[in-house]
């Protein structure tokens, strides 16, 4: 009990860290140069509430449940021999985790020319074609970067033929479909995989699954407007609300739990189920285990009906109301770097960055810290949003900014360590979390609907850049880290060659 208690007090700190900054940031602007009515300034804060005890179940929950449950099932359709048997089981998982995504729902809902179910399925059908795809290439250690690399030349082929309307709303998919629930588990699944090779590459290639999940989303959605020929991608902007007190702004959270209640248990069940056949058919895990599996299970749903719930129900009004309010502003440029300033505070409260920070130094035995693996995504982020602001004053298309700089992370791919290319194209998908499509989101379409801007053509897409901008960011961290190794190394050599000159008098002597 005691042992539960420290986490949740370690949990709790870590939310109101990540949370507090945002916080503070809107009541500044709210009582300075974006005055904000106070219904939605009461949605925000009680919101802002759900959220913090919504990380702290979810982050502990997926630490108990999510994690341990992911790597046990990799370890043992790795450790098996029956190859075809291991891809469909990684296609079924990768394709029940993603149709279940509730994002992906509000995803269907914006593209209107194709059907919700056609969307959805040839969406879950590229996420379970790519897992399948990063499975191989961890099973027969194959690089990462080529695939990478022949992916997204893919993907800049089909872009090309794409309307500019619907462009934004397929690159965004990449993120949407990579939720707080599916990274966690599909990440375990890796180091799970991982497990079962012994060769020094094994702990670079645990990383990677994500980025290569990420494409299938893009891919299937830029194929299906090339088939369907959608001439528009339209999005209908939510009514702000409008209430009088504080009993009605409960009534209007307390219509919002019902739906995300709904919403996590549909997402939720596919996972369980598919545990529950492995235990029964070949884990046979101690009950104990289970035990406490279970209880990670419902720490999970407790924590992501409350995060959801408080972020697109309370964040979501006061993002757009700020982005119209800024925009409207005599110096509207300013929210350049306001939004640089929040997107560099938002990143920390996405609920699925402390699972990859955590992952990542307990693959790497802390050589790599989650510290310096924030910093570099909360400033990636940062200019990613600021991109993002930009393009929503001026109307520049996304290919000016998505083209060069996913050329630039392929190319920073080949100097630096394997481990941060994979960690890096992984960080995008986790970055690009639910704080960003109810925070962010709202922030870029309430300013666009300001200027007079075309919202799913110049809002649409900070997802997509969120999701960029970390691959660069974790590359030159990388980067960073092999020049000192590389000092270090010198400094070695150097010391060892000069005490080589000694004679042993001199050894005696010092």
């Amino acid at each position: 009990m005691n042992d539960y208690r420290t986490r949740f007090a370690e949990k709790l700190k870590e939310a109101l860290t990540a949370v507090f900054p945002i916080i503070g940031i809107v009541l500044v602007l709210s009582f300075t140069i974006a005055p904000i009515p106070s219904s939605i300034l009461l949605l925000f804060i009680f919101g802002a509430v759900l959220l913090i005890i919504g990380m702290m179940f979810f982050t502990l929950g997926a630490e108990l449940a999510m994690s341990p449950m992911g790597e046990r099932m990799g370890t043992k359709m790795a450790s098996t021999r029956k190859l075809p048997i291991v891809l469909l089981l990684c296609f079924v998982l990768g394709f029940i985790i993603t149709i279940s995504e509730p994002d992906l729902q509000v995803l269907a809902e914006q593209v209107p020319s194709i059907p919700n179910m056609t969307l959805i399925l040839s969406v879950a059908c590229g996420v379970g074609i790519f897992l399948v795809a990063a499975m191989l290439r961890m099973l027969f250690s194959k690089a990462l970067a080529p695939l990478l690399i022949l992916f997204y030349i893919l993907v800049f082929i089909l872009a090309a033929y794409v309307p500019g309307n619907f462009l934004t709303v397929a690159f965004d998919s990449g993120g949407v479909t990579t939720g707080p629930m599916t990274v966690p588990f599909i990440m375990a699944l890796g180091v799970g995989f991982a497990a079962v090779r012994s060769d020094k590459h094994a702990e670079d290639d645990s990383f990677g699954l994500v980025s290569l999940c990420s494409i299938g989303p893009i891919l299937a959605v830029l194929i299906l407007g090339l088939l369907y020929h959608p001439e528009e991608a339209g999005y209908t902007p939510k009514v702000l609300p409008e209430l009088e007190n504080s009993v009605e702004m409960w009534h209007y959270f307390a219509s919002g739990f019902p739906e995300y209640i709904k919403d996590i248990a549909i997402s939720l069940l596919p996972i369980v189920l598919f545990f529950v056949f492995f235990q029964a058919v070949s884990l046979k895990l101690k009950k104990k285990t289970l035990f406490k599996i279970g209880i990670g299970i419902i720490y999970t749903y407790i924590g992501l009906v409350l995060f959801l719930t408080g972020v697109n129900v309370g964040f979501m009004p006061a993002g757009n109301y700020l982005g119209q309010i800024i925009a409207g502003l005599s110096f509207r440029w300013i929210i350049i770097p306001i939004g640089m300033l929040i997107g560099f505070f938002i990143v920390k409260a996405e609920p699925a960055v402390y699972v990859l920070m955590e992952q990542v130094e307990e693959i790497t035995s802390g050589s790599i810290s989650g510290k310096s693996m924030g910093i570099s995504l909360s400033l990636g982020v940062a200019v990613s949003v600021g991109l993002a602001m930009i393009r929503v004053l001026t109307g520049i298309s996304i290919f000016w900014f998505i083209i060069p700089g996913y050329v630039l992370a392929l190319l920073l791919s080949f100097f630096v360590p394997k481990i941060f290319t994979a960690i890096a194209f992984d960080s995008g998908g986790v970055a690009s979390g639910p704080m960003t499509a109810a925070f962010l989101l709202p922030f870029a379409m309430g300013a666009c609907q300001t200027v007079g801007g075309n919202i799913v053509q110049d809002a649409f897409g900070i997802v997509a850049m969120v999701a960029m901008t970390p691959l660069i960011a974790i590359q030159l961290l990388g980067s960073i880290y092999r020049f000192r190794a590389m000092k270090n190394e010198s400094r070695e050599m150097l010391s060892v060659s000069y005490l080589d000159t000694w004679d042993e008098d001199d050894i005696i002597e010092l």
